[in-house]
């Protein structure tokens, strides 16, 4: 089995910075996507970013030019720093990952269980 465990979320006043940390385990061969989701009370989960093993990104258009994305493949870990926060980011944020058990595996998806982040003086 696969784990996603996150951490770094919490409390930040508008304008602040935090770092999200996203570290995969278990029976891993080779993890194709990595990223973030978030979903706020009320609303749809949206993609804020992914990352493939290449270093290719993606981001959502809310976040573009505030938010970076960064994995480190040796440690199964991908990274989500935040800048400029502004409340409507205030939302539960979630690990996403596409991970291959073997060479001959399909693609799995996993998903953390999130971490709140809130944005708010």
């Amino acid at each position: 089995q696969v784990q996603l465990v996150e951490s770094g979320g919490g409390l930040v006043q508008p304008g602040g910075s935090l770092r999200l940390s996203c570290a995969a385990s278990g029976s891993i061969f080779s993890i194709s996507f990595m990223g973030w989701y978030r979903q706020a009370p009320g609303k749809q989960r949206e993609l804020v970013a992914s990352i493939t093993s290449g270093g290719r990104t993606n981001y959502g258009d809310s976040v573009k030019g505030r938010f970076t994305v960064s994995r480190d493949n040796a440690k199964n870990t991908v990274y989500l720093q935040m800048n400029s926060l502004k409340p409507e980011d205030t939302a539960v944020y979630l690990c996403h990952a596409e991970i291959r058990y073997s060479t001959l595996s399909p693609l799995h998806d996993y998903w953390g269980q999130g971490t709140q982040v809130t944005v708010s003086s």
